[in-house]
C-alpha cells in the first residue's frame, strides 16, 4: 500500500479504536497476519475452553490451526466428520467457554460491531455466555457509520459468505442482496419472503458493552475474510 494511503488507513484505525474502548470494548492494531496468533496467546490461557464463530479470517490467520495444537480445549465445529448432532453440541457448548473467537461484518468508526447472521450461533455467543469474545477484524471492514455496515455486508460480506456455503440465495446470482439501497422501508432486512434462501435472518449492533474487557477485537492491517 502506497505510503500515504497507509497513513490515512491508520488514522481511521486509531479514530475506532478510541471510540470501541469509549463502548468498554478493548481493541489494539496489529500490522500484518504474522502477529495475530502471538498477540492471541497473550490473550488466553493454556487449557482453557474454546470456541469458534463462523469464520474466514481465522482459517487465513492461522487461528484454528493454532487451536488445535493442545493447548486448549477447543470444541471445534469444523473438525473432520462432524456429525450434526455433534455439531448442535459444540454450538451449545460455546455459550460456556472461556474465550470465543470470531470475527466481525464490519466495525464503526463510532465505536460499533456489526454482525448479520443466519442460524445466528455466532451472535448468540457473542452477546452473552463466553467469559471473553475476541474478535479478529481486518481493517478493511472499518466504515464511517452503520448505514455504510448495512451497505457492506448487502454488497460484500453477504454474497461472498452465502457464495461460499452455496444457499442459492439471490445474491450469489446477482453479486449483491436485491435490497443494496437501503431505502427507508426495508434499513437493514428485506421484505418478507424477498430472498427464500437468505443467510441474514438477524441484524445486531454491538454497541456500549456493560461488562468492561469481555469483548475484544484484535484489528489487522491487512486484507481478511468477507
Amino acid at each position: 500500500m502506497d505510503a500515504n494511503k497507509k497513513a490515512i488507513k491508520l488514522l481511521q484505525v486509531e479514530r475506532t479504536i478510541k471510540s470501541l474502548a469509549k463502548n468498554n470494548i478493548e481493541a489494539q492494531f496489529v500490522v500484518s497476519v504474522s502477529e495475530v496468533v502471538p498477540t492471541l496467546s497473550t490473550l488466553m490461557k493454556e487449557g482453557e475452553s474454546v470456541a469458534v464463530g463462523g469464520s474466514v479470517t481465522l482459517d487465513e490467520t492461522g487461528v484454528l490451526s493454532h487451536l488445535r495444537n493442545g493447548s486448549y480445549v477447543f470444541y471445534d465445529r469444523y473438525k473432520k466428520g462432524i456429525t450434526k448432532a455433534e455439531l448442535d453440541e459444540v454450538f451449545l457448548k460455546s455459550f460456556s467457554v472461556d474465550t470465543y473467537l470470531s470475527s466481525a461484518n464490519a466495525l464503526t468508526e463510532h465505536g460499533e460491531i456489526y454482525c448479520v447472521d443466519g442460524r445466528s450461533n455466532r451472535v448468540s455467543a457473542m452477546l452473552y455466555g463466553p467469559k471473553q469474545v475476541i474478535l479478529v477484524v481486518s481493517w478493511d471492514k472499518i466504515v464511517p457509520d452503520l448505514i455504510s455496515a448495512i451497505l457492506r455486508v448487502k454488497q460484500i460480506a453477504a454474497p461472498a459468505n452465502a457464495t461460499r456455503l452455496s444457499t442459492g440465495a439471490y445474491c450469489t446470482q446477482n453479486g449483491k442482496c436485491i435490497n443494496a439501497g437501503c431505502d427507508d422501508r426495508h434499513l437493514m432486512a428485506l421484505s418478507g419472503g424477498a430472498c427464500e434462501h437468505t443467510i441474514c435472518s438477524n441484524y445486531v449492533v454491538f454497541s456500549h458493552q456493560q461488562i468492561q474487557g469481555r469483548m475484544k477485537v484484535l484489528i489487522v492491517g491487512e486484507s481478511l475474510g468477507y
